[in-house]
Parts: structure tokens; C-alpha cells; sequence
């Protein structure tokens, strides 16, 4: 497992904003651990703040806007962008207006900073959402499509494709965090000269101009026309009426399929996590890329309260002869069979539940349940066996429970069951003090769950 990121220290950007026009000031913070990536409009009363995350999406035309309340911010994937392909897990980003800068159409500049104040790394782990199941989803109406695979990374692909002698098919593909900052990051944004009128009725590109993106003449017009689009966006008119791109060499081949594949990255961090999965995206765009995460955080919330899984024959990270070192309780009373998984801030443990066991005698002779008070005593125990297991010599240390909070019972517990349990930490352990949400599963169900205060005290 990989621990969580933040910047070591802040940086600042000032640029034009693509669409409005305005100057723009941008400062990226370090954040606390479990912060995400929030954006505060510093221009505004009150600084409001807007979670980066698929369900303030509001618009997807020629960039992503995101809109909390009456405060909004746009053109934010290229930033996105940056901190999600260089492993920035929580952000605190500032900008004096309603949208981000677009320095020179791509994430370049954005992942330098984030290169030179460099990357700190933080004490809880990632909380990735990892793909276990082949997942699809379509725009309305198009072509467009996303495929998400299970992979042990974070790999993309892109295909695009044009009506256009110039930009046809292209494919782009990103295998590795090392390959971000020199083979998608620098990768521009792109135009086709015959939208640019049109954008600027949508009131659009205000901010646009030759050194933000890359042009494309793709389509014989007079030049009485290319004069006039040049006059609406305040630029010289290119001389060379060729087709081709008119204001610079392309970086790559496919430069405009990776700019493609650097805004799926940017619009996909809005699911909030870091994924484990392969994505396949045809013919993308900022709509298709923020529907599917929209549609990935619904996924996410149900994964939150989903039972963890497990391989049966998979070998313990404790077995029952390493439980009985951390843990004092002994028989009738030692609730939990083995832990299959450990981290800094989360543990998935097992109990398996037999008719043998001393409380179904009278709980109940007839109808065998097993006590709700047991479930949570076990999901307690699961808890002692994460916070013991940090310690270098956990036997001169005790767990006890100082608060037990928002107890539900779910689901019938029986002999013939086994009971998944899983704990994480809600907060750092500070001054003895560990703060949990604790589940236990049955059958991929919720049988319990509670919210516990615990204090680590050592023995006399």
C-alpha cells in the first residue's frame, strides 16, 4: 500500500483564464491528511470552498466546471490533471477567479511546480477505489464510451477521431506515473480554426490565443473569413492558408490524443480517490469523462459499506497463536479467528461462528443468535489488534473502550457464519487516543457497525 501525498510547500501560477479573460492568480497548499483536493475562491465573501469532486460538476463544455452553492470555478482539469498523475492525494488550491489559469493550454507548468516544491509523504495510506469488475458506460446519444478493467495500476488509453484530413485517428496510451510530467503533462490543448467563431458566441475562449493551443486549419476558408475570425480573437491573421496546424509544430505525433488522455486524468481525480484500474476511453470528452465519474463515486459510496473481500485460502497477515500475543482476552471470549488484512489505518479480521460456542446455550436454545453485544465486542477486539500491532511492544499495552457510538444491527448473525470485520481509523492516534468506524459483514451484508473511542494504556 502507498501513504497518502501533499505538496512539502506551496506555489503559485498566474495566467489568463481561457474563457473569461481575466488575470488570474492560483496558489496550491499543502493539506492535512483525509483533506482531498478542495478548491477556496479567495475573491469571493467569505472564501467558499468546492470540494473537487464529480457531484459539483455543472458544466462539461470545452472544460470542467465545478459549483457549490453560488460559487463556482471552471476549467480546473488541466490542474487536476497534475496532482492526480503525480500522486497529490490532498490540496488546498486558491484562485482570485471563476476559473483556473490555462498557462499554455496544457499541465506542464502545473506538474513543474509540483516537481519543485516537492511531494511529502503523509502517515495513512491511500484509500484507492480498485476496479474488480469490468465496467462500462456510454454518452447518450454518441460514440463516445469508457471501459474500466481491472489492473494493479493506474493505466489509460485513448482513442480519438475526427472528420478531418488533418486530425483523423489517434491513440495515446499512459502506463506509469514516471511517464506523466515529459510524455502527458506538456501536451496542449487543441482548436479547429472553423469552431472559433461559434465558441466565441457561447461567450467562450475569450482568453484564447496562439500560444494557449493548438491550431488547427483543416478546412479551405476565404480569407476575408480568416481576417475575421483573427479581429474577434484580437490575433494576427496567419499568412500560410495551408491546411495543417498554423501556429506551431506538434510536441508529439499524437499530441492531441495525449491533451485527450490528460483530461480523462484530470476529469477522472474528481472521483475523489486514487484507482486501480485500466481505462479505455473512445472518443472522449469533458462530458463523457464527468458523467463516468459521477457514475464511479456512486460505485465508491456503495464500496464504502461493501463487505471487504477475501480469498478463502489466502494466508493470514495473524493467525490466532500471533492474536493470543497482542490481544489478553482467552476462551470464551477471544472473538476473532484471524486478521487478513493490516495497514497504518485499517484492519479486515474474521470470526467464524459455531454452534459450539458458550453464549448459544441461552441465547437462545431453539433459535442460536449470537448476541449483538458480541459482534461489537468482536468489531472492539478487531480494533485492539490494529492499534496493538503499531506498537513495538504491544504486550505492556492495553485497549479500552471510552465510547461507543452509533451502534446499528443490521442483520441476523447464526452459527454457520463467518463475520468479516473491518475497522478504520478515523482520525491519527494522538496521545493514546484512536477514534474507529468498525463494521462487521455477513454474506456481503452489514450485520453491525459502531463508532468507537478507544485509549492505549500501558500495564503496570
Amino acid at each position: 500500500m502507498s501513504k497518502q501525498q501533499t505538496l512539502k510547500k506551496p506555489f503559485s501560477l498566474s495566467g489568463r483564464g481561457l474563457h473569461t479573460g481575466l488575470d488570474i492568480n492560483i496558489t496550491f497548499h499543502p493539506a492535512p491528511v483525509g483533506t482531498g483536493i478542495i478548491i477556496k475562491r479567495t475573491d469571493l465573501p467569505n472564501e467558499p470552498v468546492i470540494p473537487a469532486l464529480a457531484e459539483y460538476v455543472t458544466g462539461a463544455t470545452r472544460g470542467t466546471v465545478l459549483q457549490k452553492g453560488d460559487a463556482q470555478v471552471s476549467t480546473v482539469e488541466h490542474a487536476l490533471a497534475a496532482l492526480y498523475g503525480m500522486g497529490i492525494d490532498n490540496c488546498i488550491i486558491e484562485t482570485d477567479a471563476p476559473e483556473f489559469p490555462i498557462l499554455d493550454g496544457s499541465a506542464k507548468y502545473y506538474a513543474l511546480k509540483v516537481a519543485e516544491v516537492g511531494i511529502e509523504e503523509q502517515e495513512f495510506e491511500k484509500d484507492y477505489f480498485v476496479v474488480t469488475r469490468k465496467i462500462e458506460f456510454q454518452l447518450e446519444g454518441t460514440q463516445s464510451t469508457i471501459t474500466l478493467l481491472p489492473d494493479s495500476d493506474f493505466t489509460v488509453q485513448t482513442l480519438i477521431g475526427y472528420d478531418s484530413p488533418v486530425l483523423s485517428n489517434q491513440f495515446a496510451m499512459f502506463r506509469s506515473s514516471e511517464d506523466f510530467t515529459e510524455q502527458i503533462a506538456p501536451c496542449r490543448t487543441f482548436v479547429f480554426v472553423r469552431e472559433i467563431e461559434e465558441l466565441l458566441k457561447q461567450n467562450l475562449i475569450k482568453g484564447g490565443d496562439l500560444t494557449n493551443a493548438v491550431v488547427i486549419y483543416d478546412r479551405q476558408l476565404p480569407q476575408s473569413s480568416l481576417q475575421h475570425i483573427a479581429e474577434l480573437m484580437n490575433q494576427p491573421c496567419p499568412e500560410n492558408t495551408s491546411l495543417g496546424y498554423i501556429n506551431t509544430d506538434l510536441l508529439f505525433n499524437n499530441e492531441p490524443a495525449r491533451h485527450k488522455l490528460l483530461d480523462v486524468i484530470g476529469d477522472l481525480a474528481l472521483i475523489g480517490r486514487p484507482i486501480k484500474g485500466h481505462v479505455i476511453a473512445t472518443f472522449p470528452g469533458h462530458a463523457l469523462n464527468t458523467a463516468f465519474a459521477r457514475q464511479l463515486r456512486k460505485e465508491i459510496k456503495l464500496q464504502e459499506v461493501c463487505a471487504p473481500f477475501y480469498s478463502s485460502d489466502a494466508k493470514p497477515v495473524l493467525d490466532i497463536n500471533r492474536i493470543k500475543e497482542l490481544l489478553p482476552h482467552r476462551y470464551p471470549f477471544l472473538l476473532v479467528d484471524k486478521v487478513m488484512e493490516i495497514g497504518d489505518n485499517y484492519v479486515c479480521a474474521i470470526k467464524n461462528i459455531t454452534y459450539n460456542e458458550m453464549q448459544f446455550l441461552g441465547h437462545f436454545p431453539n433459535e442460536p443468535v449470537m448476541p449483538g453485544v458480541l459482534q461489537v465486542e468482536a468489531i472492539a477486539q478487531t480494533v485492539g489488534l490494529l492499534v496493538l500491532s503499531q506498537l513495538e511492544d504491544p504486550s505492556d499495552y492495553s485497549t479500552y473502550l471510552l465510547k461507543i457510538d452509533g451502534v446499528r444491527f443490521r442483520h441476523k448473525v447464526v452459527p454457520g457464519d463467518t463475520m468479516v470485520m473491518r475497522a478504520t481509523l478515523l482520525t491519527p492516534i494522538r496521545r493514546g487516543i484512536a477514534m474507529i468506524k468498525g463494521y462487521a459483514f455477513v454474506n456481503g451484508k452489514i450485520a453491525s457497525e459502531a463508532e468507537m473511542t478507544a485509549q492505549i494504556i500501558k500495564r503496570n
